[in-house]
């Protein structure tokens, strides 16, 4: 797998120099995808989900028409600097106004607006449409460290559904590849090509559970419940942080997200859950 082939990548290069590590680093980052961020990261991550596909359609379909009225900003202001100058224009024509340059100065952002609006639209609704979910997977934000409860299956022995908590590694016990300050020691394990439902809250501040690679930034909010659509295209582990300001430890609440195939979720299921059959 990728994450398998970074992992024997950040091993083997501790045996170079720090200068070569760095910029056999950087050449790694630009042509291996990661789901990570990484040292002089200009792009995005890449997206595991059809909703950030089109997120980053969108941006950039809007990044050309920023494009295009930057440049039509800074020509206009040259057009007005040369014919402002005296130098140049000895004899400046003198008006007071231009019906024919109204319209078109209304006319033409109103075009752009609607070329932006329409993708921007199609967007929103596929972002609020939530499809008939296969699973159902509730985040719960605590100061600060993550749970994560799968209550479609059978309860266990003691009446609670599948639950466990997800706390940040400390530097002592990460191994070589790891992500510091990124890496957890329980895992959200999720199939892939599966509609899923995820339910976001919180149980004391305001957090913000918060994937790149998703296209999903949801606040968890005190006595509330927040509903989102996932659905992960490709196999991976998938990196992300708390995004809301939570208090001291704030920095500290990474979440990792594995993907699977729907065989190996059943199997980390049954790993889980023994002697215990799923609904």
């Amino acid at each position: 797998m990728k994450l398998d082939f970074i992992y024997f990548y950040n091993t083997i290069t501790t045996i170079f120099p720090s200068g070569m590590q760095e910029f056999i680093g950087f050449l790694k980052n630009r042509f291996l995808t990661c789901d990570a961020s990484f040292p002089y990261q200009l792009s995005f991550q890449q997206p595991a989900t059809p909703s950030c596909e089109g997120m980053h359609v969108f941006h950039g379909y809007l990044f050309f028409f920023s494009i295009i009225v930057g440049f039509l900003v800074v020509f206009m202001l040259y057009i007005v600097i040369q014919n402002f100058d005296k130098n140049i224009n000895v004899n400046p024509q003198k008006f007071a106004h231009s019906s024919v340059l109204e319209i078109v100065w209304t006319i033409f952002p109103a075009v752009i607006l609607i070329l932006i609006a329409l993708p921007s639209f199609s967007l929103l609704y596929s972002l609020d449409d939530n499809a008939f979910p296969y699973l159902t997977l509730k985040v719960v934000g605590h100061q600060w460290y993550w749970s994560y409860e799968f209550s479609d299956f059978s309860e266990l022995a003691d009446g609670e559904s599948l639950s466990f908590d997800s706390y940040m590694l400390n530097f002592d016990d990460l191994t070589h590849g790891s992500f510091r300050l990124l890496e957890v020691d329980n895992r959200v394990v999720l199939p892939i090509k599966i509609h899923i439902r995820l339910l976001i809250t919180s149980t004391d501040v305001l957090h913000s559970w918060a994937v790149p690679s998703f296209g999903i930034k949801v606040d968890a909010c005190p006595g509330r419940l927040s509903e989102v659509s996932l659905y992960i295209k490709r196999q991976g582990v998938y990196y992300g942080q708390c995004s809301e300001i939570c208090g001291i430890n704030h920095g500290f609440m990474p979440i990792v997200v594995r993907g699977v195939n729907l065989d190996i979720f059943v199997k980390w299921l049954a790993s889980k859950i023994p002697n215990y059959l799923i609904d």
